[in-house]
């Protein structure tokens, strides 16, 4: 069951204008479920995107890649499976996603290079294609400018409820919205962390600036979560701007720039929360928070060494305060020059180390009651510098071993 995660009511999703979605049953691989999502956007719009940084990257990115370089991000739709990842399927699996392209163009009347496909599913298995072709006119057929809660459904693999999350904000003094839904709740680790994600704004960004912002996004969510420490083959994060709205942008002096940024950001931001939160398994919500480092890079190192170790997510699960863990796990973050004697340890309010080893106002009984609540906060303080980081993790339950153990059943 997720962690204080529940379905988002479809009224809460408001629709993009230049946008619409949707959805198809093609029993790709479960019978009954949505499992094809169309997408189609208004003549105009513009997309960027980030992908997995895995070397075995499914046959949808590298099509989707591109697409958008030849189409310079002038998207006019795309096109989502389930069931099926179509990785490791070699030059066929990279033909079926061109022709899954070149069909869906067909019925919408644009170029092939202006669909982006995406896939997520079981890995090194071929596309039904018999199945996904046959569900495109239903998909198409069902196009609606409301149906997002429905196009959240449609993109879940081992999640338990769809995620999605929507803005509506007057940005320069005009009425702007940012609606986005996400799947994914293992193989999570960033770069880019299976998870799938598309984002739409109906203001107009001009394609090269929206690169710069989906990878900014990317990296204050996204690539901010971890799971289970795997990279997927499929990761995709993609950002379309309709341009249908009031709000153009042209660059980051554009008045109501910086708003939309943080926007997105926002609603990226949510999104990669609700993965971690619908973790495979998961019983609770883990914010660690690295504060004081001396760079960067260093308090991302030791904030990932905390919420990878199998040792520390387990320990949560169990509402342990088997702190030594988390301190392990600090020492082995590759800080050569760390000095002990300075760093503190917090869970929520409660310190629990200092000056080399337990606090000495630290009772077992604060720990406790603190690792036993569904949303926890890990905060470290180096002392060594001014750099900070948060990431969002989850712990690791028996349910987890169960759901990867019988994924192909």
């Amino acid at each position: 069951m997720a962690v204080n995660l529940s379905a988002p009511a479809p009224g809460s999703l408001h629709p993009v204008a230049g946008l619409e979605l949707g959805t198809a049953r093609a029993h790709i691989r479960k019978p009954g479920r949505r499992d094809v999502l169309v997408a189609r956007f208004a003549p105009g719009a513009t997309a960027a995107g980030v992908f997995t940084r895995n070397r075995f990257c499914a046959a949808p990115v590298r099509a989707c890649r591109e697409h958008l370089a030849s189409s310079a991000g002038a998207v006019r739709a795309l096109v989502v499976n389930t069931g099926n990842a179509n990785a490791g399927t070699g030059e066929q699996g990279l033909a079926d996603a061109r022709r899954t392209c070149e069909a869906l163009a067909a019925r919408l009347g644009c170029r092939a290079d202006q669909v982006l496909p995406f896939s997520t599913g079981v890995i090194l298995e071929h596309l039904p294609m018999d199945r996904l072709l046959a569900g495109l006119p239903d998909a198409v057929a069902d196009l609606a400018p409301a149906h997002w809660a429905e196009a959240a459904e449609a993109i879940m693999t081992t999640d338990t409820v769809p995620k999605a999350a929507s803005r509506r904000a007057t940005i320069a003094g005009r009425e702007v919205t940012v609606t986005g839904i996400a799947k994914g709740a293992g193989m999570i680790r960033p770069n880019m962390a299976t998870m799938l994600s598309f984002v739409a704004t109906d203001a107009a960004v001009p394609q090269a600036l929206l690169q710069r912002w989906v990878r900014e996004a990317a990296d204050a969510s996204f690539n901010r979560v971890t799971v289970d420490g795997d990279t997927s083959t499929n990761d995709s994060f993609v950002l379309v701007a309709t341009g249908a709205g009031a709000l153009r942008v042209d660059d980051d002096a554009s008045p109501g720039a910086a708003e939309l940024r943080a926007t997105i950001t926002d609603v990226a931001r949510t999104l990669a929360q609700a993965i971690v939160r619908d973790g495979e398994g998961a019983t609770k919500f883990i914010s660690v928070v690295v504060e004081r480092a001396a760079s960067a890079d260093e308090a991302a190192a030791v904030a990932y060494a905390i919420a990878h170790s199998p040792l520390v997510k387990t320990a949560f699960f169990a509402s342990d305060p088997n702190l030594g863990r988390i301190l392990c796990a600090i020492g082995y973050a590759g800080i050569d020059d760390l000095d002990v004697d300075r760093l503190e340890l917090y869970l929520d309010d409660v310190r629990v180390a200092s000056a080399g080893g337990r606090d000495p106002a630290y009772r077992e009984e604060d720990g406790q009651r603190v690792m036993k609540q569904p949303e926890i906060t890990v905060r470290t303080v180096l002392n060594r510098g001014t750099a900070s980081t948060t990431v969002w993790t989850c712990d690791f339950s028996h349910d987890y071993v169960s759901i990867n153990a019988d994924y192909r059943s």
